[in-house]
């Protein structure tokens, strides 16, 4: 008489055959991205290690995210867009965080498809950005990340949620201490200086030309040049 748990562990592994992920061969990955082979190869093992199926849900990747920053330290330069919002700062502040909702939102923007999780490949296509890319697949991925709904411009709420989680992180280690109304004074200072024709809304084309502009924006973000 069969094992009444066969047809259970049956259907376990035909869950995993349909949601384990083939990613594209790393010559592939090597071609589109600025990653050497050997590279893919040690970011590949990795992610397989934290990821046996080949795919991140939103769960998952706010574990890994946190493991990046296990004391909730987060590395912001000041002069990036984000830190536009901050209040005056050493070049280097590390924050200590609450980082969820952001981790959140950078969920969103590794998963580029919207289908609620992400492959190797989106992994380690905006890793290549943020880190060796240019300038500006650096600031468009940026304004890919503060679009929260992808309509293609950025407005107030959504800044208000994205400076509201960058509050969180820091939390009350803050000095000196946040007033309750800062983050939205600091969304107002981000539209007085990117928000070209005053229509209420930021484009991606009134994002890059205001970064630019900025010698500050521009030097933090070579800071990132071949990290790895």
């Amino acid at each position: 008489m069969p094992s009444p748990l066969v047809p259970d562990k049956i259907e376990d592994e035909l869950e995993m055959t349909m949601v384990c992920h083939r990613p594209e061969g790393l010559e592939q990955l090597e071609a589109q991205t600025n990653f050497t082979k050997r590279e893919l190869q040690v970011l590949y093992r990795g992610f397989k290690n934290e990821c046996p199926s080949g795919v991140v849900n939103e769960d998952t990747f706010k574990q890994i995210y946190a493991q990046f920053f296990p004391h909730g330290a987060l590395p912001c330069l000041e002069g990036s867009p984000c830190m536009e919002f901050l209040p005056p700062s050493p070049a280097l502040l590390f924050c200590l965080v609450d980082a969820s909702m952001y981790a959140h939102y950078l969920f969103n923007a590794f998963d580029t498809t919207q289908t609620g999780s992400v492959k190797f490949e989106d992994f380690v296509t905006a890793l290549s950005i943020l880190l060796r890319g240019t300038v500006h697949e650096k600031l468009r991925w940026t304004f890919n990340l503060y679009d929260i709904n992808k309509d293609g411009y950025i407005n107030k709420e959504e800044m208000m949620d994205i400076v509201k989680a960058i509050y969180d992180m820091m939390g009350k280690y803050t000095y000196p201490v946040l007033k309750e109304d800062t983050p939205r004074q600091h969304v107002d200072v981000f539209f007085q200086k990117m928000d070209k024709n005053k229509d209420g809304i930021v484009t991606l084309d009134e994002f890059l030309e205001s970064c630019q502009e900025d010698d500050n924006i521009m030097r933090s973000l070579q800071l990132f040049q071949n990290v790895m």
